[in-house]
């Protein structure tokens, strides 16, 4: 990476997802300048749909996005917890009863609409497409913040010395369907899992659902390594594993086009990584995926990006924004600045990826014990755990 080619820009960001277009929109909101760079040729807009959270729309409020995203989704109602072993439901929890999650918020958003209400916010000239970072170059005391927004495999976590991202086993097929009648009006949050798969559903608006389902390869015999780019094969199996549940859940998956359907296999980076590993060092620091993949299984990992780029935007805005004395020194403070990002960042990441990956562990395993665990207690606590993992605030862009 040349220092020659940042266009004097003080801060530079690797990656144009969620976490990296973000953290540029609090930074333009504050009136800062950034430059992101993107590998892609054009906005990356593939994935489907996120679960945003209470947490996720409090930071999207502070950027100022939060009241057109809420026009184009269906605010969730409730849950619907059931075994896919049975088709019985074994849990129901509406979130406005008795006001008991009064405050709480849910909603599914299409990545598309997502990044182009950021994009949309950002002056045209804060992304720069067809460039990738291949290495970097040791920085020393060069004045300029870089920020690896670039994902699982990014290059910039690499030079920080994190470890890869590791496989917990199982893969995830995700499914976006139409119903131009408009449908699919129940804004309730389904979920079944048993027998080593784990399937969920939810609209976006009231002519779109989205849907998901996880499981173990090992524990599928008919499961072949082509399946990742086989989508008829994957939605049969979807499809067979799901025959109990209501025709409803499987209309949603039968009339999914195969060119919305996706599989791939999830990962996740260790907590201990995260809690001792370098996630900043300098000037240099990393958000979203690039600092905690981790598995879905409690909808966060959009939500976290979300609060990182506040939290940076914030951080960053103490740096650049306040008065210095001429003794200051600013590589020093851009230091302090990112150091006080990764002590904020760094428990919250702990905390959603042991949770996640616990959560998803319990959902999956078999075993009659396990089974008999989920029915009697831990169908009915599930709800909480995605509640109480929301249950954050990330603050204001000014402290």
């Amino acid at each position: 990476m040349n220092h020659e080619e940042e266009e004097d820009v003080d801060i530079l960001i690797v990656g144009a997802g969620l976490a990296g277009l973000t953290t540029a929109l609090s930074l333009h909101r504050l009136g800062l300048r950034s430059l992101v760079l993107e590998s892609s040729d054009s906005l990356r807009i593939t994935g489907y749909a996120l679960s945003l959270w209470t947490n996720a729309w409090r930071a999207l409020d502070v950027v100022g996005i939060g009241s057109t995203l809420r026009k184009k989704s269906t605010q969730i109602k409730g849950f619907k917890i059931a075994s896919l072993d049975t088709g019985l439901f074994t849990s129901e929890q509406a979130l406005d009863k008795d006001g008991k999650f009064e405050g709480y918020e849910s909603r599914c958003v299409k990545r598309k609409d997502l990044l182009e209400a950021i994009v949309n916010e950002l002056p045209p000239d804060t992304i720069r497409y067809s460039s990738k970072v291949a290495t970097i170059d040791e920085l020393g005391r060069y004045k300029l913040v870089l920020i690896g927004c670039d994902g699982v495999k990014s290059v910039v976590a690499k030079w920080l010395g994190l470890e890869r991202p590791i496989s917990d086993g199982r893969l995830a097929i995700r499914g976006l369907v139409e119903f131009p009648d408009g449908s699919c009006s129940d804004p309730i949050f389904h979920v079944k899992f048993g027998g080593g798969v784990r399937f969920g559903s939810l609209p976006v608006d009231e002519n779109t659902v989205y849907w998901f389902c996880t499981f173990i390869p090992s524990q599928v015999p008919s499961y072949e390594e082509d399946w990742k780019v086989n989508p008829i094969k994957v939605k049969q199996f979807v499809l067979s594993r799901i025959h109990k549940m209501p025709q409803e859940a499987q209309d949603v998956v039968e009339r999914t086009k195969l060119s919305n359907i996706s599989c791939a296999k999830l990962k996740f980076r260790s907590p201990w990584n995260v809690l001792f590993g370098n996630i900043v060092k300098d000037n240099v620091c990393v958000a979203g995926d690039a600092l905690h993949p981790m598995t879905p299984d409690i909808g966060q990992g959009g939500c976290a990006a979300l609060e990182d780029a506040v939290v940076l935007g914030r951080c960053l805005g103490e740096v650049f924004l306040k008065k210095a004395s001429e003794e200051d020194d600013e590589f020093e403070r851009i230091k302090k600045g990112l150091e006080k990002y990764g002590k904020e960042r760094r428990w919250r990441s702990f905390s959603l990826i042991s949770v996640a990956y616990c959560v998803g562990y319990i959902q999956q395993s078999n075993g009659k014990m396990m089974s008999l665990f989920r029915k009697v207690w831990f169908s009915s606590y599930t709800p909480s755990i995605f509640l109480k993992m929301a249950d954050f605030d990330c603050g204001n862009l000014v402290s």
